[in-house]
């Protein structure tokens, strides 16, 4: 039986460049907790609490639609894991390939 080499497909992998999002969740949780056990007497008190604490809410939700949005942009986020590795490998051997051809034509005398 002939064994069958393999060559490693070229993906075409666009380049699309996502800005940084600096994602602070932690602060903005802590600040609802300690919103929430505050247990001021009177009733107005308690109601600027509440809207206080409302509007922080609000505020980590458009935090979280934020990440979720620039996690739907990421590239190859469409794929499985199984498929993520299998095309992570794939790209590695094509480097491979890659350097092993640059080394051969460095070595080549014209």
């Amino acid at each position: 039986m002939d064994a069958v080499e393999t060559k490693p497909q070229i993906c075409n992998i666009p380049e699309t460049k996502i800005q940084p999002v600096e994602i602070e969740i932690l602060p903005v949780v802590y600040d609802i907790i300690r919103s929430v056990e505050k247990d001021p007497i009177d009733n107005t008190a308690k109601q600027k609490e509440s809207a206080e604490c409302s509007h922080k809410v609000n505020e980590l939700q458009k935090t979280l639609d934020a990440a979720r949005s620039t996690i739907r942009k990421l590239h190859g986020i469409e794929y499985s894991k199984e498929e993520q590795l299998r095309r992570l490998e794939s790209l590695r051997k094509q480097l491979a390939l890659k350097q092993q051809l640059i080394k051969k034509y460095k070595n080549v005398q014209f």
